[in-house]
């Protein structure tokens, strides 16, 4: 075994303690580095982790552009200020998610630094962040998790999206990446010499709901769905502000990742609603 990916932790926003997400993911990275050190006849040479754009954004009043040198420091610093005033278990769950992985990852980062360690490791760190992934076996829309059954309440089913109203269409949405580019940015880095020691930033780039609902509402033919496709404003994403931008420039200097649009994951993500008969 040459290589180590190690690509999941908790994600959801029903955690009543922040330890049930942040326990998980932290021990989870950590046991895995700990386990491939104690392994003194090991032959990995990389070992790749997923973590999260939420590990390096911040919220921000104006927009801002950031790069692999941030990180969210704003989460650990809501989440110390619930816990000095006792109010831990009223930590909201985003923010706890938050915490999580940028917790996980720094953790990995001060595993391999660590004087101890540092010595002893004889292969290479890489970490990839990209913005909200899903990827999970599925038997109904119900049993989606936390991000595919965003995508699929507002851009598939006409009903939750137009009850979420026409201004949280336009507005709500941050940056975003097709899950296979995902997959191909975890090959690449294993592949590429340069990504070892490197934190790289992989985002598609910029979108709200409105742009994936008109994607789907120009598809031709449309998809048939049991549900209906919502409307919303058409062409009211194009105009709406963004705050969060993620700098690519390192992930398109190391890996040469190319990304697919929002059009083509619409496309391909709606035939495979319509191939599951939802």
């Amino acid at each position: 075994m040459d290589a180590i990916e190690h690509t999941a932790s908790p994600f959801h926003l029903n955690a009543v303690d922040p330890d049930e997400l942040i326990k998980p993911a932290v021990n989870g990275t950590v046991g895995i580095l700990k386990s491939i050190l104690k392994d003194e006849s090991t032959k990995v040479k990389r070992v790749v982790i997923t973590s999260s754009g939420v590990a390096v954004f911040r919220h921000d009043p104006n927009p801002t552009t950031f790069t692999e040198a941030d990180w969210n420091n704003q989460c650990l610093e809501i989440l110390k200020k619930y816990e000095d005033e006792g109010r831990k278990i009223e930590v909201p769950n985003m923010e706890i998610y938050r915490a999580s992985k940028t917790l996980a990852e720094r953790s990995a980062w001060d595993f391999v630094n660590s004087p101890e360690n540092k010595s002893r490791i004889n292969w290479d760190l890489c970490v990839l962040n990209p913005p909200a992934v899903t990827i999970h076996e599925v038997t109904s829309p119900a049993s989606l998790n936390t991000s595919a059954a965003w995508f699929y309440n507002y851009v598939a089913d006409g009903a939750t999206a137009n009850a979420a109203g026409n201004d949280f269409l336009a507005n709500t949405g941050v940056c975003w990446i097709d899950v296979r580019d995902v997959a191909e940015a975890h090959s690449l880095a294993l592949e590429k010499e340069a990504a070892g020691g490197e934190r790289i930033i992989v985002s598609g780039g910029l979108w709200k709901w409105q742009d994936f609902i008109d994607a789907a509402n120009d598809l031709n033919p449309p998809p048939k769905l049991s549900t209906t496709l919502p409307v919303g404003v058409r062409g009211a994403g194009k105009t709406a502000k963004h705050l969060t931008i993620y700098n690519t420039a390192k992930a398109d200097r190391i890996l040469g990742l190319k990304y697919r649009t929002i059009a083509e994951t619409t496309k391909d993500t709606l035939a495979d609603y319509e191939a599951r008969g939802w």
